[in-house]
């Protein structure tokens, strides 16, 4: 029964059944030197026998062995029965005692490796030879009869138990129970969403009547977006290369913005592949400088060149391993974060000096034709969406107009038009010689965002001393199709000489007509990037 003061009770009696062993055999030493008994099942009663601690296997509590290959085990009411069982309910006493159960105080589980499972691409049906049916009946079990029972589910959950432990002369409290037990269920909602969300794509279900998301807690942030705002950042399980799974070298700790940029700039850059160098510089999610290059520096170089005001304080994404002479390149400017696939030695040094400034690294490059969901929380419910993955090749392109595109424009307008995915709508983007040379982003009006884009062109020349923009002779690319002639007129105006839209609008051929009369070479790609 319960202290009525203090709500703590006793550890007599633990159930241990793990397929993750880190850690496992120091923790079951520390609790059997504090007198508790230990029931455990298959592997992991072999593994503490081997150690050298007494353990009492599950199918001697419950009289039958484990049979069809593991699958039926845990599932006995002398199990369950002690982790149910309400220790101050006279008739649940009585129960207990006429079928001989006795209490479990502490279950000890982690389930099978479905996550990790699914991960490595095996087939459907070792995918579903790991799902754990016996270990979240009993979690499930143990967490609501929290008021006497201790739930333990993650490895870093065994010294926070132990301390709790020394600190109540070998009992627990209520609220530390509860703690567990929360952490209990939301482990196997996530198992769960896990295992549906699986099941959904195998069987080829793209909007089963349920949907669930689930993550584990990576850091918890010190603001939002803005500071009256809390914030917290969650992984998603799928070792998905990018922000989530970097290592961070330096610098203090990413904020909530820093995080959704970084993710933003690093999706951008793997555009490219791993090709030819090429660097992305974001700011407020949106690029302000995108270029390839002979070697990374040059790559930066170029994209800095594209809006030198807005990369001051940007994020600074690249497709190859960060160089020392790129690092001091990218030093010379106030830069929050830099992500690249790694970074050599003399690079970090060159960073070094750079206390607030992240450098993360990644190993890889996400691959931006993976077919992945993502969602957005709305008013009373959620948006589930495929990631736009959409790509154009040469060979999809529709030329309209009288004149066609030479070599050279088409190479710039597949580069814009990658581009042009990863910008706010509505989102125009201007490029010359594989780097992008004006961008505009979000605006509601698709011919200011045209406008807006050359002004920042021409506001670069001016402070690069060049005679005239690098609009002139550039490309453009458009994220959806121009609504009227004048956003093509304003592209032909500041020296555009072709442009790659989706097409599609009721006056295409309005559209057409405007870069014809202006000498311009326009493809349709059939296909629009918006971006909200």
């Amino acid at each position: 029964m319960t202290d009525a003061v203090t709500d703590l009770v006793p550890l007599r009696r633990a159930l241990i059944s793990v397929s993750d062993k880190t850690g496992l055999v120091e923790f079951a030493r520390a609790l059997a030197a504090r007198g508790v008994e230990l029931l455990s099942t298959g592997g992991t009663s072999a593994l503490l026998r081997a150690e050298g601690l007494s353990v009492r296997d599950v199918a001697d509590v419950t009289g039958f062995p484990e049979m069809m290959d593991g699958r039926v085990k845990t599932l006995h009411p002398a199990v369950h029965g002690g982790l149910l069982a309400l220790r101050d309910n006279v008739e649940h006493q009585a129960a207990m005692a006429e079928h001989e159960i006795d209490p479990i105080d502490l279950l000890v589980v982690n389930l099978y490796p479905f996550e990790a499972t699914v991960a490595k691409g095996a087939d459907y049906d070792t995918c579903i030879e790991n799902i754990d049916i016996g270990g979240p009946a009993m979690i499930r079990a143990a967490a609501k009869n929290h008021l006497f029972v201790n739930v333990v589910v993650d490895v870093q959950d065994y010294a926070a138990l132990l301390a709790e432990l020394d600190a109540n002369d070998d009992r627990t409290s209520l609220g530390f129970r509860q703690r567990l037990a929360q952490a209990a269920y939301a482990r196997t909602a996530a198992y769960d969403a896990a295992v549906s969300t699986w099941m959904a794509a195998a069987i080829g279900e793209g909007a089963p009547r349920r949907r669930a998301f689930a993550g584990t807690l990576a850091q918890t942030l010190r603001y939002g977006e803005n500071p009256h705002q809390s914030a917290a950042f969650y992984t998603d399980g799928s070792g998905r290369a990018g922000v989530a799974t970097a290592k961070q070298w330096q610098g203090k700790e990413l904020s909530y913005n820093n995080i959704n940029d970084t993710d933003a700039a690093f999706e951008l850059v793997a555009e490219f592949g791993g090709d030819a160098p090429a660097c992305a510089i974001i700011k407020h999610a949106n690029p302000c400088g995108v270029a390839t290059g002979a070697t990374l520096l040059e790559a930066y170089t170029r994209a800095y060149d594209c809006d030198r005001t807005s990369a001051f304080g940007g994020i600074v994404a690249l497709n190859r391993p960060l160089d020392a002479a790129t690092a001091e390149e990218i030093a010379k400017i106030f830069t929050e974060v830099v992500i690249a696939p790694g970074a050599d030695a003399a690079a970090m040094q060159v960073f070094a000096a750079k206390k607030n400034l992240r450098l993360l690294t990644t190993e890889a490059l996400p691959d931006p034709a993976a077919p992945i969901l993502t969602f957005r929380q709305v008013g009373g419910g959620f948006l589930v969406q495929g990631k736009d993955n959409g790509r154009i090749a040469l060979d999809d392109l529709k030329v309209v107009t009288k004149r066609a595109p030479t070599e050279a424009e088409l190479a710039d307008m597949l580069f814009a038009w990658r581009v042009a995915k990863h910008v706010k709508s509505n989102a125009i983007v201007y490029v010359k010689d594989g780097a992008t040379v004006g961008v505009g982003a979000g605006q509601m009006s698709r011919v200011d965002s045209t406008r807006i884009a050359a002004r920042k062109a021409e506001d670069m020349a001016e402070a690069l001393g060049l005679a005239e923009p690098l609009t002139r002779g550039c490309v453009a690319a458009s994220d959806a199709f121009f609504p009227f002639a004048d956003g093509v007129e304003v592209l032909a105006a500041v020296g555009a000489t072709a442009v790659i839209q989706p097409g599609g609008s009721m006056r295409d051929a309005e559209v057409i007509a405007a870069a014809d009369a202006a000498g311009l070479a326009m493809v349709f790609t059939s296909m629009r990037h918006f971006r909200h």
